[in-house]
């Protein structure tokens, strides 16, 4: 059995090698394949390390409950380089003052009275609309619905705008007015139908001990990647870089790849680990995979700076801050690296990492790398007083990096999953596009395609 496996991220990656895993312990023979277009393998996950610096280009950490990614971590033997962020006070950034995230906010719901009404981000009009969420009636029955119309229909528009909104614009970097909340947030439509109050439920199950939510590698998230590639061709996989699958066509038995190198090669099973254009590009004859009215994918990028650590001081101790959807900033966070990450920074030293780009506003991250410097630097005065200019800059750009997921989202996705199972065989998503943006989220795909490959498999043994 051959699988050819397009796009060479974390999706990817794991793919491969969740089905070379799975066949090994099945004990089935299986050859795989992997096409990147880029230089390297890694996507989106990209370290820069320099001078003592850990900087990442890309994500710098994964979430901790969700087990996929710490799974894998562990299958590879990189469990010692494993790392806690450091917590600390977070907050938004707001009429160019920073305030506390209410103590005790679950995504910016609250669940402490006091933290809330101790707080200078809502206006008293504006506490007390939240706290009527008490006595709202629960929302009709519905499949899903906006993150940002949910959340104001529960708590109101100020604590959307002021609160949730920038929560989750460091994920997302889209319109919370346009984004599913079945797929965002799923735990809070549950929340809502069993308790009838979202602070009534977070209230009696959000845990009161804060503890540290994210982890990475020692040595940077592309030690995940490099370790990765090397237990896979040790496996046998081949791996295909600077080599781009041009077109997909249907064989009598499986699917032929015409690959920019003018070679042609053969599969049994496709998995896809590219972005949803990409797809769509390659089997266009699967008109149902565009989707109407869809947002497209935002780009955006990010700026890390460092410093001596005596040349930054910072106006309130912490880890870093998001951007309130009403401030006229072009940044949306800022994240104090050292603070959060011990190894990152030599001693004596900080990393001050920004982010720009979010829906309606992307093109900024056409600037040149200066420019994008300077705007970080100009919107981070009154917060953060810097003495100079940084000794370093790592600029990034991740053009179309960010999939936007329209309300009705995963009925559309199981809609043309279905229809592919048909039209397509074997054929298999995974990735950003689809079920979640995170690394975990990435890895729990990949490793789903994998088990629908060898159970199929698994399955035609057994007839």
């Amino acid at each position: 059995m051959k699988v050819a496996i397009i796009g060479g991220g974390i999706s990817g990656l794991s793919s491969a090698f969740h089905v070379k895993r799975l066949a090994r312990e099945k004990g089935q023979n299986v050859e795989v394949a992997l096409f990147e277009e880029a230089a390297t393998v890694g996507g989106k996950i990209s370290t820069e390390r320099r001078d003592g610096f850990v900087i990442e280009r890309g994500p710098d950490s994964i979430l901790k409950r969700k087990p996929e990614a710490l799974e894998l971590i562990k299958y590879l033997g990189l469990e010692a380089d494993l790392v806690s962020n450091q917590t600390g006070q977070s907050y938004i950034l707001k009429e160019d003052q920073l305030h506390p995230i209410p103590e005790g906010s679950v995504m910016g719901v609250p669940t402490r009275i006091r933290s809330l009404l101790d707080s200078e981000l809502l206006s008293m009009d504006g506490k007390i609309r939240v706290l009527n969420e008490y006595f709202i009636p629960q929302l009709p029955d519905f499949e899903d619905m906006s993150v940002g119309e949910f959340f104001k229909a529960r708590l109101g528009e100020e604590v959307v705008d002021h609160i949730i909104s920038p929560l989750l614009s460091g994920i997302y970097a889209g319109d919370i007015y346009k984004l599913s909340l079945q797929i965002a947030l799923p735990q809070f439509i549950a929340i809502e139908k069993q308790y009838g109050s979202l602070i009534k439920g977070l209230s009696q199950t959000a845990s009161k001990k804060k503890t540290s939510q994210f982890a990475t590698l020692t040595g940077g998230l592309q030690e995940l990647v490099s370790t990765l590639e090397q237990a896979l061709k040790k496996d046998g996989v081949a791996i295909y870089t600077g080599t781009c699958v041009e077109a997909v066509g249907k064989e009598e038995q499986g699917y032929s790849l015409e690959l920019s190198t003018g070679e042609t090669m053969t599969a049994d099973h496709l998995i896809f680990c590219v972005p949803h254009r990409v797809t769509e590009s390659l089997l266009p004859d699967a008109d149902y995979l565009h989707r109407e009215h869809a947002a497209p994918d935002t780009s955006v990028a990010t700026i890390a700076m460092t410093f001596n650590q005596e040349d930054v001081q910072m106006e309130k101790e912490g880890t870093g801050f998001v951007v309130s959807r009403r401030e006229p900033k072009a940044i949306t966070a800022s994240t104090w690296t050292h603070m959060k990450w011990a190894h990152a920074a030599p001693k004596g030293k900080a990393i001050i990492r920004c982010y720009v780009g979010k829906a309606g506003d992307d093109q900024i991250i056409n600037q040149s790398d200066e420019a994008l410097v300077q705007i970080a630097l100009q919107d981070l005065k009154g917060v953060v007083a810097i003495k100079g200019q940084p000794d370093l800059t790592v600029v990034t750009r991740w053009p179309q990096a960010m999939p936007q997921y329209a309300v009705g989202h995963r009925q559309w996705l199981a809609a043309i999953r279905q229809r592919l199972a048909l039209d397509y065989p074997n054929v298999y998503l995974a990735g950003a596009s689809y079920d979640g943006v995170g690394i975990p989220d990435c890895i729990k795909q990949a490793k789903e395609a994998a088990e629908q490959i060898i159970t199929t498999k698994e399955t035609e043994i057994s007839r």
